[in-house]
């Protein structure tokens, strides 16, 4: 067993990191509070080649799955709302085109999205959230176009994307049977972005209703086979388990960082509170915590890469350990921090809020309990 990074990923890792320091975590704090989506700095990542990972070599694409999880981790202690942008467009939205895409939908937008184009994920609805196979957007065929009517919610990138991948059904009494796949792309006519959710945190990325007025979509943009895209969605949640459990150590390993560096400065009682044993207490469960966190999610990683298949209860195991053990040590990084952990002059305070999502979006922790337990009790 190898618990090193190869040469080559650590030099990558050096470079994204270098790039997170001086870029990205500079700004972070503005781009929380003015909730402005920073495009210059997607155009910075993408002439930098990091909306190439996780896209096919034959376009030009680079990157293991494990590089992908690097790359989210570094960007996600600089900034989660920017890590969760990059997440939802090249893992979430564009796995379904990789996997399912036509050669003319690869064409289109495969390069699109390698020059820096933000994507969105139109699944979530009102009444379907973690129950994917209730969605009520409908759509009909309509000679060379389908129409779509309905709408989405709390869709990431919602605002920014060029364009979506969205499911809609054809039949409610046909279940999940009954749901397709299509690609939207901005400025079809009948679709618009609704309200915009002003939300605990993540701000860079946007979190919007998506309208479909009786939009017409091309038939080309039928994404698989019509009827098959529960299927496509459910994969596409699958394979983005493991980011969000990368984007959760990255938001620990930032919290943990600031936790021990203000430890070492402040003192009480005539000492660093890094000397008092209830703090040195807290830093070492964050330690452990943080360790196992970044173990499992690089072990999922490196199962899909090696196995080439989108397997379930690791990444399941992977994004709920990940996101609770960020959960406990934001909570410890603000509570060392005292009452200066509860003011936006310190960044666990961003941390803290940021991280919350990370528990609830790609499948809740329950959610992922229930995938877990299913892989174990089936197991033969």
């Amino acid at each position: 067993m190898d618990f090193e990074l190869n040469e080559e990923q650590k030099m990558f890792q050096a470079m994204v990191r270098d790039f997170v320091d001086n870029e990205i975590a500079p700004n972070a704090a503005e781009w929380d509070d003015t909730e402005e989506f920073p495009h210059g700095t997607v155009k910075k990542m993408a002439d930098l080649g990091l909306y190439g990972l996780h896209m096919p070599e034959e376009y030009g694409g680079s990157g293991d799955d494990l590089t992908f999880v690097i790359a989210v981790e570094e960007i996600s202690r600089g900034c989660a709302g920017l890590a969760a942008s990059y997440v939802t467009t090249l893992s979430l939205a564009m796995n379904p085109i990789v996997m399912h895409g036509s050669k003319e939908q690869k064409d289109r937008y495969i390069p699109w999205v390698m020059q820096g184009a933000n994507v969105s994920f139109g699944l979530t609805e009102p009444m379907a959230g973690s129950d994917v196979s209730n969605i009520d957007t409908r759509y009909e065929r309509d000679g060379d176009y389908f129409i779509l009517n309905g709408s989405k919610i709390f869709i990431t990138n919602g605002a920014e994307a060029d364009f979506l991948v969205t499911f809609a059904t054809h039949d409610r009494s046909l279940g999940y049977k009954g749901i397709s796949a299509f690609i939207v792309e901005r400025g079809m006519q009948g679709f618009s972005v609704g309200k915009s959710e002003r939300k605990m945190g993540m701000h860079p990325a946007s979190a919007t209703e998506l309208v479909f007025d009786n939009c017409r979509v091309p038939a080309r943009n039928l994404l698989g086979q019509e009827g098959r895209g529960f299927s496509i969605a459910l994969q596409a949640i699958d394979t983005c388990r493991v980011c969000v459990a990368a984007q959760a150590v990255g938001i620990a390993q930032a919290a943990y960082d600031a936790a021990v560096a203000y430890a070492k400065e402040r003192k009480q009682f005539g000492v660093e509170i890094a000397r008092h044993q209830g703090i040195q207490f807290m830093i070492a469960d964050m330690a452990v915590d943080l360790d196992a966190a970044r173990l499992l999610t690089y072990r999922a990683a490196w199962l899909m890469q090696t196995s080439g298949e989108v397997s379930l209860k690791e990444p399941a195991m992977a994004k709920l350990f990940a996101t609770e053990a960020a959960h406990r040590i934001c909570h410890r990084a603000v509570q060392i921090h005292g009452g200066y952990g509860y003011t936006r002059e310190f960044v666990v305070e961003r941390l803290y809020r940021d991280q919350r999502i990370t528990e609830i979006y790609e499948g809740t922790s329950e959610m992922q309990r229930w995938t877990i337990a299913r892989q174990i009790t089936a197991a033969r």
